[in-house]
């Protein structure tokens, strides 16, 4: 096998580079400006759950994965052994999104399972790259109107979910992988937080 670099082989690095290092810088702007926000959605989040409630996480494509995903890291466990704690992806009932989308839209998919599975003192959590998606705008008009906390993990300035949330926290890129791999950044340091919160006996030893 040629040890030689083949043609193109200097660009590929380079790139792969230039993404690793913006990356890393989009984080490094988190941790500089949205340290204190950050730390509100996990207190607002052990809140619930000192208080019996829940985590519902929603989202579109890669950003319903993410919901899954993070849903994962509150009912298995992220870094200690410890209690279980109630999270729902409402993304993750294929049943349920296409039986709501098919009897009353699209739009409606999210807001339906809120009424479905919310209560005041849950947390709402909508997560998009660009802040606009209809069906997280019903979701979360209809969790606010239920007395549910709204987080939002937000990029592109935050589009209109900005203004309609409780916590935004908006990713400072317009680059949708860069924003999608900041959101789950956001959401394990969300869930550490949380877990620090509830568990400090666990993080003593």
């Amino acid at each position: 096998m040629s040890k030689h670099p083949r043609e193109g082989d200097h660009d590929a690095v380079a790139r792969i580079r230039a993404v690793l290092e913006e990356s890393a810088r989009v984080k490094r702007v988190l941790a500089r400006d949205a340290a204190a926000e950050v730390a509100q959605a996990a207190e607002w989040i052990a809140a619930a759950y000192r208080s019996g409630g829940k985590t519902l996480l929603f989202g579109n494509g890669g950003s319903a994965a993410d919901a899954q995903h993070i849903a994962a890291e509150f009912t298995g466990r992220l870094s200690r052994d410890r209690p279980a704690l109630p999270a729902i992806a409402l993304t993750a009932n294929s049943s349920d999104l296409t039986a709501i989308g098919n009897d009353y839209g699209f739009e409606q998919i999210f807001s339906r399972l809120i009424e479905a599975h919310g209560e005041e003192g849950d947390v709402a959590i909508a997560i998009s790259t660009s802040g606009n998606s209809p069906n997280l705008l019903t979701a979360v008009d209809e969790a606010r109107a239920r007395r549910i906390r709204t987080i939002a993990l937000l990029g592109r300035g935050g589009g209109k979910l900005a203004d309609r949330v409780d916590l935004a926290l908006v990713v400072p890129s317009d680059d949708t992988q860069r924003i999608q791999e900041s959101h789950i950044t956001l959401a394990h340091a969300i869930a550490e937080v949380a877990e620090l919160l509830l568990f400090p006996e666990l993080f003593s030893a």
